[in-house]
């Protein structure tokens, strides 16, 4: 239903007058016409808790953050109060005993992040909730259906058994790297297992009590699978992820009452080394300890009771299962031969090889803590879409193309004879037709597989992963031809939804777009990586400070960032030091720090504040962002930084030519640091100010202000030209980041399109400066320089890799290219999504969507129109609910439509549209009465109500 503008009769004085929100309720009243007794109030809808969990179950927060909506189809436009009911039953609840907490009527608008202030909550314990709101017209909305959270094992108290693995072996791995040779210890995948009874132990007679709910507690130093009675307990890939293991290792929770039988049953897990116990980087001597299973099992019965089996001396373990070798890095090693059928179920014969486990008290100082965001999964099944011709083709070995580089494992159904190994590799790209490894370094990325008998074998590698668009096969039945259906390929991250739908009247934009994404799904497997193929796959920082906030219009990745940076914290040095990625292992990337990366700590929850609206965002980690201040300050000298790093990482055509100071570009790290030094002060100012830390605020700002004033100083002349090597980013930096006043920005502004103008047009920047870019220049009024920038086709430039086959953005401007293939750089990625971070633009850009405050309750719609593209849409999850965009022109003529969510004001900014021909849902903004009227001022529409818009009007391109 479009909003009929011809009810709407307040001017901008009586707004001002009587209060916005009050004035707003009395408008959308007006405009919906809706009468007391015509009122049927929808109940809230989407129900979640903390960054997004819908019914959790092994929740890990304590004091739970409540979210919900106003349905799409509501009446209600507005919320002005809410009530929330807590019970510890859904009986409770449905009688309104809230025996937990009411919050009672609040006067609020706010759907999102309200903190529960009820009775203590504990581990295990289920909770059940519900809400209601008063809307606009102050009328009550039906109660929403019940949600419900349970909560996992919250301390290391909670758990009663110990570690548990295998003893070692004695085995070695030899390594023969950069001719250093030497062996470290080989650990292989672990095969557990124990038998126990379901039975009720409280009384004496028989019982006749049955299973009524019972929960897996688990957890590994490594990566596992669970089974009970043979059955898996999930199709979580590789859980329980990535954390800083000497201080936090996540647990999982799985719902397994009905995989339990009354009387015997087999709790049993396979275990691999993961990030564990695998290498970091190259190979190096190194000492680790093995991998180790810990689980507990609680099992509550009908009349009460409980029973817990765990991990302790009782289980038996062996080495000696078909995965005979698994790693990141190096891929699986496969024995069919080993196979031993039955093994996780009732019956099994356990022979020699199954030895008592080791079993190793918990640590007090690691953190037993639930898992903070959803495990990866298989997200998508791709099949092969060609068998290659290569130029150098073998016998018996045959490359398929995927058609879509990706992180994930192969599905292999293929035909093979008794003991003859299959060998699987895998390339991003091909180098002039030939299969090319290369770029992978040290990382082998090879699975093998070894059959037990001829025939037809499905085989999914299961403890590795790699990033792939081409796989080469070899070692197949021979008598038989290559076919299609013999591969597909499961890709894998992180369980969340891809939301990313940007579509334009551009092909390759939207190649481009779909790329973004693509680099998203390759680096989101538990942590944000900067590639998933070579010997890397590691959190880099400074990556991620420049994607968080552009993936959060492509997917719902909140709680997939907030759970990186609790391990930010963890991995925070004592005197406040960032490491360079995280996790971090011993290495020489693990101590140092570098600015616009360290940065990370204050950047990301600063901007992911501003999407949400929740503050506990910056509660959580306001202490680090201090400390990483603390750390910078002493490396400041006249409030200018010292600090290095490693500068506009790749920008292309540097005066350096080779070394690490080309990687670095042109823009003076001395200025790139202060700049980043200057950003996080005023980022870490705002962010005291939301957290009532007022002195604080007052002495951040104090400092960014100095700051700001060295930097002008020492980098810049009288006409603002930096001092030195000129540089796109060098300008980009303090317009993006409020370093400059008055005549400064005028005059950096030009100087900017002059360093533009000189590249033929062509972006010159690196890591930093490239998603400073498209901001500076919109704020500018200059969108049509970055339309040129985007659709240029040559190098270096995002549609140059489009132009090359890329499925996905790359690390370097010029990583590939199909006539001379891959680069001569060593370090070269062609799935990084740094450079991705554009895709913020497609949004907030050519879309307009942009809050126009915190966390989108008010939304600025501003889209950039260009002669370049005809039609563009798309839309974004807001904490309220879904803003779309979809626009069109055709022979000079705007077409727009836009849903607004409930509870949010939209500004719609147009200054393209021609005055006088402006048409909102049918109906003609003649003259200055009807635009004060309707709230139009300048081209802007203003606080204009939730609801489906459509605009028309001539448009000056």
């Amino acid at each position: 239903m479009f909003v009929s503008f011809s009810e709407f009769r307040f001017t901008l004085n009586q707004f001002s007058r009587i209060g916005l929100f009050t004035c707003l309720l009395l408008l959308i009243s007006a405009c919906t016409h809706i009468s007391a007794q015509q009122v049927k109030l929808s109940a809230p809808i989407k129900l979640t808790v903390g960054e997004g969990f819908v019914n959790p179950i092994g929740y890990y927060e304590q004091v739970p953050r409540f979210s919900w909506q106003i349905a799409a189809d509501a009446n209600s436009q507005l919320q002005q109060a809410y009530q929330i009911q807590v019970a510890s039953s859904l009986a409770r609840l449905a009688n309104a005993d809230a025996d937990l907490w009411d919050s009672q009527k609040q006067l609020s608008s706010a759907t999102s992040w309200i903190k529960y202030q009820g009775k203590a909550l504990s581990s295990r314990q289920q909770i059940f909730w519900r809400v209601r709101i008063w809307d606009e017209q102050a009328q009550i909305s039906k109660w929403s259906e019940a949600a419900s959270i349970e909560l996992g094992l919250l301390a290391n108290e909670d758990w009663q058994g110990q570690w548990i693995r295998h003893p070692e072996t004695g085995e070695m791995q030899a390594f023969d790297h950069k001719n250093k040779q030497f062996k470290n210890k080989l650990y292989r995948p672990q095969y557990l297992t124990t038998q126990f009874i379901a039975t009720n132990k409280t009384s004496d007679k028989k019982s006749t009590a049955e299973i009524k709910q019972a929960r897996l507690y688990i957890t590994a130093k490594g990566v596992f699978n669970a089974y009970i009675n043979g059955q898996k307990v999930s199709e979580d890939v590789m859980p329980p992820g990535w954390t800083p293991y000497l201080q936090r290792i996540e647990t999982l929770t799985y719902d397994v009452t009905a995989l339990l039988n009354e009387g015997e049953n087999v709790l049993a897990a396979t275990v691999a080394e993961g990030w564990y116990t695998g290498r970091i980087l190259w190979p190096v001597p190194r000492e680790v300890k093995p991998s180790a299973l810990l689980a507990q099992l609680e099992i509550q019965y009908t009349d009460g009771s409980r029973q817990t089996v765990v991990t302790d001396r009782n289980w038996q373990v062996t080495v000696n299962g078909p995965i005979r070798a698994a790693g990141n890095y190096d891929g699986e090693t496969y024995d069919a031969n080993y196979e031993m059928p039955g093994w996780n179920k009732l019956g099994f014969n356990h022979d020699e090889s199954w030895k008592p486990v080791i079993s190793e008290a918990l640590e007090p100082q690691v953190v037993l803590a639930p898992k903070r965001h959803h495990a990866s999964a298989v997200k998508l099944t791709l099949p092969a879409i060609s068998i290659v011709d290569v130029a150098n083709p073998e016998p018996g070995v045959v490359v398929f193309d995927m058609g879509q580089n990706m992180l994930g494992v192969p599905e292999l159904n293929i035909p093979v004879l008794a003991n003859q190994k299959v060998k699987i590799r895998f390339a991003e790209a091909l180098q002039k037709n030939t299969f090319y490894t290369k770029n992978m370094r040290s990382a082998i990325a090879t699975d093998y597989y070894t059959p037990a008998q001829s025939g037809v074998i499905n085989y999914v590698p299961t403890f590795t992963f790699h990033g792939y668009r081409f796989v080469e096969i070899s070692g197949f039945d021979q008598s038989k031809t290559p076919d299609l259906s013999w591969l597909k390929g499961r890709v894998l991250h992180s369980n969340f939804d891809v939301n990313a739908n940007f579509k334009s009247s551009h092909a390759k934009l939207n190649k481009l777009a779909e790329n973004v994404v693509w680099g998203l799904r390759g680096n989101f497997l538990d942590i944000p990586t900067d590639c998933p193929q070579r010997d890397e796959r590691l959190g880099w920082t400074g990556d991620a400070q420049v994607f968080a906030a552009p993936s959060m219009y492509m997917a719902d990745v909140y709680g997939f960032w907030a759970a990186w940076l609790q391990t930010v914290r963890e991995e925070q040095a004592d005197d406040g030091r960032i490491p360079n990625f995280i996790p971090t292992k011993e290495s020489k990337h693990g101590r140092g720090s570098s600015s616009g990366w360290g940065d990370a700590a204050v950047i990301i929850p600063w901007e992911l504040y501003l999407l949400t609206g929740d503050a506990q965002i910056l509660k959580e980690n306001y202490d680090m962002m201090q400390k990483w201040l603390a750390f910078h300050q002493e490396k400041v000298k006249d409030d200018l930084s010292t600090m290095g790093g490693f500068a506009d990482w790749l920008q292309p055509h540097p005066k350096a030519k080779e070394g690490s100071q080309a990687r670095r570009g042109d823009t003076s790290i001395e200025l790139i640091s202060t700049a980043y030094y200057a950003h996080s002060l005023d980022y870490i100012a705002k962010a005291a100010q939301v957290l009532g830390r007022d002195a604080d605020a007052a002495s951040y700002t104090a400092s960014f202000n100095r700051a700001k004033v060295a930097f002008r100083k020492a980098y810049y002349d009288e006409q603002t030209k930096v001092i030195g090597a000129a540089s796109q980013t060098s300008y980009l930096l303090p317009l993006a980041f409020g370093l400059f006043d008055g005549v400064d920005v005028t005059n950096a502004q030009q100087h900017l399109l002059a360093t533009i103008a000189s590249a033929d047009h062509h972006l010159r920047t690196g890591f930093l400066g490239t998603p400073l870019l498209a901001p500076v220049l919109q704020d500018m009024g200059r969108s049509d320089v970055m339309y040129d920038l985007l659709f240029k086709e040559t190098y270096p430039s995002w549609f140059y890799s489009i132009n090359n086959g890329a499925t996905t953005t790359w690390e370097r401007w010029n990583s590939y290219s199909l006539k001379d293939g891959f680069s001569k750089a060593s370090m070269n990625s062609l799935n990084h999504y740094a450079y991705g971070a554009v895709a913020k633009w497609f949004y907030e850009g050519i879309l307009g969507i942009k809050s126009a405050g915190v966390g989108f309750n008010e939304i600025n719609i501003e889209p950039q129109f260009n002669q370049r593209l005809t039609q563009a849409s798309g839309s974004y999850k807001t904490p309220q609910g879904e803003v779309a965009v979809e626009w069109s022109i055709a022979q000079g003529q705007l077409d727009m439509q836009v849903t607004i969510p409930k509870n949010t004001l939209a500004n719609f900014i147009l200054p393209q549209v021609q005055a006088g021909t402006l048409i909102i849902n049918g109906e003609s903004v003649s003259n200055q009465k009807d635009a004060i009227d309707k709230g139009l001022t300048k081209n802007m529409l203003i606080k204009q109500a939730p609801g489906a818009y459509r605009i028309t009007g001539r448009i000056s391109l």
